[in-house]
């Protein structure tokens, strides 16, 4: 079976988590997006986990389905897209804060899990070591490596993925506070490390060229804190719609399988590249060496980007993929493009009326995304047409994100989507005289 997975999310009882993050929130607008498995998020905190409990049932082994699938109302006018096909999956991340060779780590790692027995023996566990009450993405003072082995001992069926692996901040290989090897911080439980999750800044043609990773999958996620942003990263199975399917193909790693992955243009992710938000100074690599690390403006310490960490540890000069690796698709969000056509945000009222059409239209965003045949697209509305045949292409304009703020990723230059209304180039379900406006800026 082919499916889309988004495998890293939160609950409401994470911090700055929307409350429109409920089971049926989430499985309300996987069905728009044409995302078939999702995680749970947040499986440690209590209250969570209870709704979980309650408000799931097995659908098939390691997979939970809604209780009550009927009663989840569309979030968008006029689209009635079922949720009942969407699967959960039990997951959680933990914020790690430890000491380890002589400096303090800070990593999150995203733990998996088959079935609630598991989820309860480890938060049991997790318990005993430090406060998993106070947020849904906990933190505590635990070696990663020593969460890793609590893992195995209380759910041998379960694994582990270090997340957004280059995030300065909180990460494996972060700038800030992660390491140079997967070994480094997994000691004699790296076997048991088999998938990595890349996040927003970096993709598989970034991460491929380290040879270190090479044995690990890649995969993506939204790490979303409302449900609206569900799929702006995510997975592509072609096997078995379970769980142990489901790991098998990560362990694998074979295109087979696992075909890929769904991809932000790394420069929009908020940590791409080097900067100071605070002094608006935005840095490629090679710059921020010259300045010894730090802000012209203000003389602090910069903030050392993903692109930045990736050119330290790469050891080859172009990406090297075996013949069977996944391949990755770059794409952006359907509402941001909409709202470049529009000249409004992502979030305007104009840009959601004509997301549900199009969704209606096309089945599901990702149906447009990925799959719908080009002259469909066209004879819908021209201009959205030529805005997804340079996306699929990789034609963009790139403005890299730095210092936790995004980037934009636009699709036309200054002026061109004037020019191209005037030569009868419309968009918005067979409407003429849009689309001249500039595009604002992108939030997150």
């Amino acid at each position: 079976m082919n499916y889309v997975a988004d495998l890293h999310i939160h609950s409401p009882y994470s911090r700055a988590t929307s409350r429109e993050s409920t089971l049926a929130g989430l499985a309300a607008w996987a069905g728009i997006k044409g995302i078939q498995v999702v995680g749970t998020g947040d499986f440690t905190h209590p209250a969570w986990f209870g709704q979980l409990r309650e408000g799931l049932v097995e659908a098939e082994p390691g997979l939970f389905r809604l209780k009550n699938e009927d009663a989840i109302p569309s979030p968008l006018p006029e689209v009635n897209q079922s949720a009942a096909s969407v699967r959960f999956l039990l997951t959680a991340e933990i914020s790690s804060i430890y000491k380890r060779h002589g400096a303090v780590r800070k990593v999150h790692n995203l733990l998996y899990v088959p079935d609630f027995a598991s989820a309860e023996r480890l938060n049991r566990v997790l318990s005993g070591i430090g406060n998993i009450i106070s947020d849904g993405r906990p933190i505590l003072g635990l070696d990663s490596r020593n969460l890793l082995e609590i893992l195995l001992e209380q759910a041998p069926e379960g694994f582990m993925v270090p997340a957004h692996i280059w995030t300065p901040w909180f990460s494996l290989f972060g700038s800030r506070s992660g390491f140079d090897a997967v070994e480094e911080c997994f000691g004699d439980l790296t076997p048991h490390i088999f998938a990595l999750e890349t996040g927003l800044s970096s993709d598989p043609a970034m991460n491929r060229l380290v040879s270190s990773l090479d044995r690990f999958a890649l995969i993506s996620n939204s790490d979303c804190h409302s449900p609206q942003k569900l799929g702006r990263e995510a997975n592509l199975f072609a096997t078995g719609l379970d769980y142990f399917s489901l790991r098998a193909a990560l362990k694998e790693n074979r295109r087979e399988t696992f075909p890929g992955t769904i991809e932000f243009f790394p420069e929009e992710g908020k940590y791409h590249f080097d900067g100071h938000r605070n002094c608006r100074v935005c840095l490629d690599p090679h710059e921020t060496r010259r300045l010894g690390l730090r802000c012209p403006v203000c003389g602090k310490p910069l903030t050392v980007g993903v692109h930045h960490r990736v050119m330290d540890l790469a050891d080859r000069e172009e990406p090297l993929y075996p013949p069977e690796a996944p391949r990755f698709h770059s794409l952006i969000p359907l509402p941001e493009i909409l709202g470049e056509l529009l000249g409004v945000g992502p979030a305007a009222k104009g840009v959601l009326l004509e997301y549900g059409r199009a969704v209606n239209r096309f089945g599901s965003e990702f149906g447009l995304l990925l799959h719908a045949d080009p002259s469909e697209i066209n004879d819908y509305a021209p201009l959205l047409g030529e805005a997804i045949a340079r996306m699929r292409a990789g034609r963009v304009i790139r403005n890299p994100g730095y210092d936790g703020e995004f980037g934009t990723i636009r699709l036309f230059r200054e002026g061109e989507l004037m020019q191209l209304a005037g030569r009868g180039m419309t968009f918005g379900s067979g409407k003429s005289g849009r689309g001249a406006g500039r595009p604002k800026a992108r939030r997150s």
